[in-house]
Formats: C-alpha cells, sequence, structure tokens
C-alpha cells in the first residue's frame, strides 16, 4: 500500500513541476530553468525545517517566495531573448544552480549530528515528517493539498482576463502589444508564478524524499517539466495532470518489469501519443465534446 501511496506522491510533486511550466509555456517560451528554481525551493525548505527549526508551512512558503523572487530577477534578462536562444539561457541558469548546490556546504551541529547540505554528498536526514509522526497517507493527502489548490488557481487564472493576456502573448507578441499590453511584464509575470510554483514543488520533494542532491535537478529533470503541459495539452491544466499520470505512473512505474527495454518503449510512446494527440492528450477539441457530453446545469434548466 505504500508504495502506491508514494506513487501518488510523486504524482503530486511533478504535477506542480509541470503546472510551473504550464504558466511560461502559455506565453509561448519554454524556459528549461524550472528544475533551478525546483532546486532552490528544495534546499531552502528543508534548511528552514532541519537547521532553522520551522514548521513546514510556513518553510514553504519562505521556498516558494525565495524561488519565485529568483524566477522574477532572472527573467528581466532571459526572457528578452525568445526561441533557441531562451532555452539555452534558462538551461545554463538551471546548470548554475545546480552546480551551487554541487559546492555549497553549510552543516550545522545538532544533537551530535552534522545537518545540512554538503556538497556533492547532498542534504540528508531531512526528516520532518517522521520525527512529527507522520504516516505516508498524511504526506499524500498534504502534498494533494497543495496540488488542488494551485490547479484550482490556475484553472481560475484561464478564465479570467490574466489567462486571457497570457494566451495573447504567446499566440502573437506583435498583436499583444498594439493593443496595449506590456508583454515583457507579462512573460516575467509568468515567469514567477512558475517560479513560485516550482519553489513549492520542490519544498515538498525534498521533505518525502528525506534526501536530496545535485545530480536531482538536472537537465532531464528540466525536461520532464516541458514535456508534461506540452504532452498535456496547453488547454487546459487538467491536460498537465493526464501527462504526468501517463509518464511517472504508466510509463516510468507501470513498465519497470521490462528493465533496460523501458527505455525503448518510452520514447516509442512518446513519440505516438504526440503524433496521435499533436496538441496534447487533452486539447481544444477534446474539452468541446466534453462540454456537449456534459452540460451545464444551467443550460439544462434553460432548455
Amino acid at each position: 500500500m505504500d508504495f502506491y501511496l508514494g506513487l501518488i506522491q510523486i504524482i503530486g510533486v511533478h504535477t506542480l513541476l509541470g503546472l510551473s511550466a504550464y504558466c511560461v509555456l502559455l506565453t509561448g517560451q519554454i524556459s528549461l530553468a524550472q528544475a533551478g528554481f525546483f532546486a532552490i525551493g528544495a534546499y531552502v525548505a528543508a534548511m528552514l525545517t532541519v537547521l532553522g527549526g520551522w514548521p513546514i508551512i510556513p518553510a514553504l512558503a519562505v521556498a516558494s517566495l525565495v524561488a519565485g523572487l529568483i524566477a522574477c530577477v532572472v527573467g528581466f534578462p532571459a526572457l528578452r531573448v525568445s526561441g533557441l536562444m531562451l532555452v539555452v539561457a534558462t538551461t545554463a541558469f538551471g546548470e548554475a544552480v545546480r552546480l551551487f548546490f554541487f559546492n555549497f556546504n553549510y552543516q550545522l551541529e545538532r544533537g551530535g549530528f552534522k545537518l545540512g547540505p554538503h556538497g556533492g554528498e547532498g542534504f540528508r536526514q531531512i526528516r520532518y515528517f517522521p520525527e512529527h509522526g507522520w504516516s505516508t497517507l498524511d504526506v499524500m493527502l498534504f502534498i494533494w493539498m497543495f496540488v488542488v489548490l494551485v490547479m484550482a488557481a490556475l484553472w481560475w487564472m484561464d478564465r479570467s482576463r490574466a489567462g486571457a493576456v497570457l494566451r495573447a502573448v504567446g499566440e502573437d507578441e506583435l498583436a499583444a502589444q498594439s493593443s496595449g499590453i506590456n508583454v515583457t511584464a507579462v512573460k516575467v509575470s509568468a515567469m514567477t508564478v512558475g517560479g513560485l510554483i516550482a519553489g513549492l514543488g520542490g519544498g515538498l520533494f525534498a521533505h518525502y524524499t528525506t534526501h536530496i542532491e545535485h545530480v536531482q535537478f538536472g537537465v532531464v529533470l528540466a525536461t520532464f517539466a516541458v514535456a508534461y503541459p506540452i504532452l498535456g495539452g496547453l488547454s487546459n491544466v487538467f491536460g498537465t495532470l493526464l501527462a504526468v499520470i501517463f509518464i511517472q505512473g504508466l510509463l516510468i512505474e507501470g513498465l519497470r518489469f521490462m528493465g533496460d527495454w523501458r527505455n525503448l518503449l518510452f520514447g516509442g510512446l512518446i513519440v505516438l501519443a504526440m503524433n496521435v494527440r499533436p496538441r496534447g492528450l487533452i486539447d481544444a477539441g477534446t474539452i468541446v465534446t466534453l462540454k456537449r457530453l456534459f452540460p451545464r446545469s444551467k443550460e439544462r434548466a434553460g432548455a
């Protein structure tokens, strides 16, 4: 049972990672910096709970804010370029963050043990949940509380003027700028929100794994972050969740019995999914079909 609860925890954290990239992708930009923001959130939250003795929720809030602030600062110079140059710039940032934590050493003695980040050996003994008697089910519910809140906030944003502005910039920057939209401000705002969400996800990741190290926050994680919303589709936040379930639940865990052959099938299934559903698993056509199948109660009453 704990295995399945642990898998649901992984899906929840990776959903937050994918949603952080979803915000940026709506503006038509591809950023591979999400793994860097994820790492910042993980280390900051862990240091606050382990070394500072903070409760988990304030630690997650501060970690998210720090990651969002850095995303905002990085966004101004990075988003002045686009296309491949933005991919290169954000990849360089993510690698710089990873290498920083590879060399970061800050330990304090607690109860006869040295605790804290120790360079390439990582950050061990992040035991807030076990020390406070949290069960695997408690941790899973805690993670998904944040997933639901973030998804609800982004779902509401998608249907507000803010969502319309983000999509307008993503579809045609020149047209959006000619209509009075500050394109740079919109892109930086999207990057900042993405950093906030990634930082939150990183903080949760650090506490349920209990051990983090720099290799976990490399280009592969950044690629997954972008792949989730692209595969799931940018028409709806639920597409990202569906893509995470497909990749983490089916391809990575469900096919683990295949050993190394899983890697070949993994790539093939991704290519197949992108060819069958080029606009994502949940695209605009899917949403229209669902609305026809499940009309709103008001529409039924009017009929």
